[in-house]
């Protein structure tokens, strides 16, 4: 009895972080204007509207320089500039492309030796909504010196009513089991000496 009145409490708490989690992302778009930083980064993925919000940043002057991290391999500066709906001499001058990141991971891993080649200590980070807790705590973990400002695109997931479709719910679920996990890598780490 007593195992079964456990997990039932473990499961309300997951339910009830889920709810926070989701009603987070809900929250976060449209994002606030940035400050200025030293640069934008913009983590790849299935939409191109982060691309797109993210070279607007740039030409505004939100940033000195824009990494795209995680740019697929086989895609040459013509084809991305072509995705990102840049300005010539804008994306020439001040594109950077990062082709090896395959993951959240990576993503914060090229945006740290990124950032410290360019000695930058502020960073606009451009992601979906769904994905941008996560993607947060993994570049604070990579960089923990630099300044990040979040700026989270909207996607075509309906963060609001996330139950209504398999996919959505799916989705969501996924990235706060997700999100779970690099909190309780985090947590456990912080336990261990500092260096």
């Amino acid at each position: 009895m007593k195992t079964l009145a456990a997990l039932l409490i473990a499961l309300m708490i997951w339910g009830l972080g889920l709810l926070a989690f989701t009603g987070r992302v809900d929250q976060s778009t449209p994002a606030p204007e940035p400050p200025t930083a030293d640069g934008v980064v913009v983590l790849t993925g299935a939409s191109n509207v982060r691309l797109e919000a993210a070279t607007k940043l740039l030409e505004e002057g939100k940033g000195r320089r824009l990494l795209i991290s995680g740019v697929n391999r086989e895609a040459t500066r013509d084809d991305v500039q072509t995705v990102t709906k840049a300005v010539k001499p804008i994306y020439d001058c001040c594109v950077d492309l990062g082709f090896s990141a395959a993951n959240t991971v990576g993503n914060a891993i090229e945006t740290s030796d990124w950032a410290k080649s360019k000695g930058y200590t502020s960073l606009i980070v451009v992601t979906a909504d769904y994905h941008m807790p996560r993607s947060m705590l993994e570049l604070k973990a990579a960089m923990p010196g630099v300044k990040l400002f979040p700026y989270p695109v909207k996607t075509d997931l309906n963060a609001h009513r996330w139950w209504k479709t398999s996919s959505s719910a799916r989705r969501m679920i996924v990235e706060y089991c997700k999100y779970l996990a690099i909190l309780g890598r985090e947590a456990f780490l912080g336990l261990g000496p500092r260096t």
